[in-house]
C-alpha cells in the first residue's frame, strides 16, 4: 500500500522514493490518483512555489536525420509529412527567438535534427546563442544539436549556452527495440560530457513506446543518477510515416499522470517538464499535470502543433500558477485577455448559433 505521507517528507528533504514504490505508483488504482498528485504538489510546491517556467522550442533544421529512432518524424526513411528543411535563416531565428520571448518564455532551447554537429554547425549555432544574449543576457538558452564531444561542448558553453539537451528517451534495456543507429550508453555518456564542459544537463524519456514499468523505472532513476538538472516526460506523439505510427500502448490522462508524479518523487528539486504529447494525451486533464510539473513549453513543438501560447497561460493563471520570470521569480502578472479584441476574450459569453432556430446541427 501507498505510504504517501513517508514519500512526501522524504521528497521534501531532496531524498529519491525506491524503485517498489516508484512501480506502485505506476500500478496504483485510478481511484488513488488525486491523491498521489496532491502529495507529488507538495514537494513540487516546496522547491518551486507555484512558479511555472516556459520553456521555447526553436527547430533550426528540420528533417532528414541519418538515424533511426522509430518514434521520430524526422528519422531516416520518414514518410511523415513535416516540414523538412536545412539551416534557418538567421533572421527568422531571431524573429521565432523574439515571439517566444514575448510569449513569456525563460528559457530558448535551440535544436537541429542529426546525429551532431560539425564544427562548422557548432560555430553557426554559437553565433546565434552570443546574438540572443547580447539582446536578452538574462534569458536562459538551450541547445539540443546531438552527439558531441568534449571541445563542441566547451565550445558551445564559452559562446554562452546554459544548458544542453539529450534525451535518453527509453531505459537501456528497451533501447534496441527503438534505434540501431546508435545505443543507450552512447547517450548517457554525452550527458556526462555536457557536466564536464559546466552545459545544464537536460535530458528526459518519451513515455508510452511498448516500455514496461520497470523499464520505465529504470530510466528515471538512471537520469537521477547521472545527475540531470531537467527531466523532460514526452507522451509519445504516433506520427503517421513512422514504425509506432499505431502507437504502441494505450495512453490514458491518468496513466500520464501518474508518470508526472512517479518522476516529480524521484526527482523531487529537479525541473520537470510536461513536454510533446501532453496535449493529445493528458487533454481536459492538462492543470493537474501542473500540480506536479514545474515547467511546459510554450507554443509549437519541433514538428508539431502546440497549444495556443495564450490558452496555456490562461491555463497557468486559472491554476493559481505564475509564470517564472528570467530572475527565477514570479513575472509581474499581465492579463492575458489584454490584447485580444473583444469577441475573443475567454470570459466572453458564446452567443448560440446552431441548433434549434438555425439550419446548424445542435451540438451533442
Amino acid at each position: 500500500m501507498l505510504n504517501l505521507a513517508d514519500m512526501t517528507e522524504r521528497g521534501l528533504r531532496g531524498e529519491s522514493i525506491t524503485r517498489e514504490e516508484a512501480l506502485e505508483i505506476l500500478r496504483s488504482s485510478d481511484d488513488e490518483l488525486m491523491s498521489i498528485v496532491a502529495a507529488a504538489g507538495k514537494v513540487r510546491r516546496h522547491f518551486f512555489a507555484n512558479r511555472v517556467r516556459l520553456n521555447y522550442l526553436v527547430n533550426l533544421k528540420s528533417g532528414l536525420c541519418p538515424e533511426d529512432c522509430s518514434y521520430c518524424s524526422q528519422r531516416l526513411g520518414s514518410r511523415a509529412e513535416i516540414m523538412k528543411y536545412s539551416w534557418a535563416d538567421p533572421h527568422k531565428v531571431h524573429d521565432a527567438v523574439e515571439a517566444g520571448i514575448a510569449g513569456g518564455a525563460r528559457r530558448v532551447c535551440m535544436v537541429a535534427s542529426g546525429h551532431g554537429p560539425s564544427q562548422r554547425d557548432v560555430e553557426r549555432v554559437n553565433g546565434m546563442v552570443r546574438s540572443l544574449k547580447a539582446e536578452h543576457p538574462d534569458v536562459e538558452v538551450c541547445v539540443c544539436l546531438g552527439f558531441v564531444d568534449d571541445e563542441k561542448a566547451a565550445s558551445i558553453k564559452e559562446a554562452g549556452a546554459d544548458a544542453y539537451n539529450h534525451n535518453a528517451n527509453t531505459s537501456r534495456s528497451h533501447y534496441g527495440e527503438i534505434c540501431s543507429t546508435h545505443s543507450y550508453e552512447d547517450r548517457m555518456d554525452t550527458v556526462e560530457v555536457l557536466k564536464r564542459n559546466g552545459l545544464s544537463p537536460c535530458s528526459g524519456v518519451i513515455a508510452g513506446m511498448g516500455e514496461t514499468d520497470e523499464e520505465f523505472v529504470d530510466v528515471i532513476f538512471d537520469l537521477r543518477g547521472h545527475g540531470v538538472d531537467s527531466v523532460p516526460v514526452n507522451f509519445l506523439l504516433p506520427f503517421e510515416g513512422t514504425p509506432l505510427a499505431g502507437g504502441a500502448q494505450h495512453i490514458t490522462p491518468q496513466w500520464c499522470l501518474k508518470r508526472l508524479a512517479m518522476v516529480r518523487f524521484v526527482h523531487p528539486d529537479s525541473e520537470v517538464r510536461a513536454a510533446a504529447g501532453r496535449e493529445q494525451h493528458i487533454r481536459t486533464m492538462q492543470p493537474l499535470a501542473l500540480e506536479v510539473v514545474n515547467s511546459i513549453f510554450l507554443g509549437d513543438y519541433l514538428t508539431s502543433e502546440g497549444a495556443a501560447g495564450a490558452a496555456d497561460l490562461q491555463m497557468i493563471e486559472d491554476g493559481g500558477f505564475v509564470p517564472e520570470g528570467a530572475d527565477g521569480q514570479p513575472m509581474v502578472h499581465t492579463d492575458v485577455n489584454a490584447d485580444r479584441s473583444a469577441d475573443l476574450l475567454i470570459n466572453a459569453v458564446p452567443i448560440r448559433h446552431r441548433g434549434i432556430g438555425t439550419e446548424v446541427p445542435a451540438n451533442a
